[in-house]
């Protein structure tokens, strides 16, 4: 067979258009992931504003009762009454969600500092896990807003109280998923590494732990999540501050405007934290959104 020379120059011409060619897939991978997330930000705010439109619609034409379902433009003014004015008794929003945010970061802070050091020693020792998973699935199956009547005994009515039933919420189920994400560490990660030699400690903290964080920080959405459904519940009772309160109150007088735009304030507040996690979340594991994108 004869073979085939390639001259210098040809080579230098191959090499070249390859890599001109991993440019382009380079330039157009980029181009197709801003593309990407400017689509994720341009399809909602399209669909929240079709709905908001055809609500509008609905309630001008007669189809939807102002009662049951205040108009958008009618949450609007309220939003600005609360804003300026106040309720109940000249209470402003600003107060109420300056409230709820401090008994939400409260509750929620303190639960991770408790949960995550105790999960990932409970996943990790399997002695540990065998012993405390009946009391982890019997406390996280009782419903946090049962607890109460026993909070207010133990606690009164004051702060202590809804900050116990937000952290003991959050607790759980941030203990669930730290223990759930250590002990589905892949296997063959420890595998590899024990075949190297690495020290216990090593093993734990250079391989485990990394491996394990992406379900904690979804663990933490999801604890943040509760946290937000107990603060309604909790601010129920003893209190006039604070946006589970203040729909309390519009709710006995029949506001359902009030009410309406302290649910909206709770989601808008609840996605902006956990927008920061994400954002943090993509610092610290700066690889799990190349992964995402690919």
């Amino acid at each position: 067979m004869g073979s085939v020379a390639v001259s210098p120059a040809q080579g230098g011409d191959t090499v070249s258009s390859n890599g001109a060619a991993q440019t382009q897939a380079y330039a157009g991978h980029a181009s197709a992931t801003r593309s990407a997330r400017w689509h994720d930000w341009v399809y909602p705010i399209a669909v929240i504003g079709a709905l908001l439109a055809a609500w509008e619609a609905g309630a001008q034409l007669g189809w939807l009762r102002p009662v049951q379902f205040p108009p958008p433009s009618k949450l609007a003014r309220t939003l600005h009454q609360l804003v300026q004015e106040g309720y109940p008794e000249g209470i402003t929003l600003s107060t109420h969600l300056a409230v709820t945010v401090q008994r939400i970061l409260l509750g929620y802070f303190g639960a991770l500092v408790l949960a995550v050091p105790l999960g990932l020693a409970i996943g990790w020792v399997r002695v540990l896990d065998r012993l405390t998973e009946p009391v982890v699935a019997f406390c996280r199956s009782v419903a946090t807003l049962s607890l109460l009547p026993i909070a207010i005994v133990w606690f009164g009515t004051g702060e202590l109280s809804k900050v116990f039933l937000i952290g003991y919420g959050c607790f759980w189920v941030m203990l669930s998923n730290v223990i759930a994400a250590v002990k589905l560490v892949d296997p063959v990660l420890i595998r590899a590494a024990r075949t190297m030699d690495t020290r216990a400690f090593d093993l734990f903290t250079r391989v485990a732990l990394p491996a394990a964080l992406p379900r904690m920080f979804a663990g933490a959405r999801v604890a943040l999540g509760v946290g937000f459904m107990v603060i309604v519940g909790a601010e129920m009772i003893g209190t006039i501050r604070g946006l589970g309160a203040l729909i309390m109150e519009a709710r006995t007088f029949y506001r359902s405007d009030i009410t309406m735009v302290g649910m909206f304030v709770i989601g808008a507040l609840g996605f902006l934290i956990a927008f920061g996690l994400r954002r943090l979340e993509v610092r610290l594991l700066p690889w799990q959104e190349r992964e995402a994108v690919k």
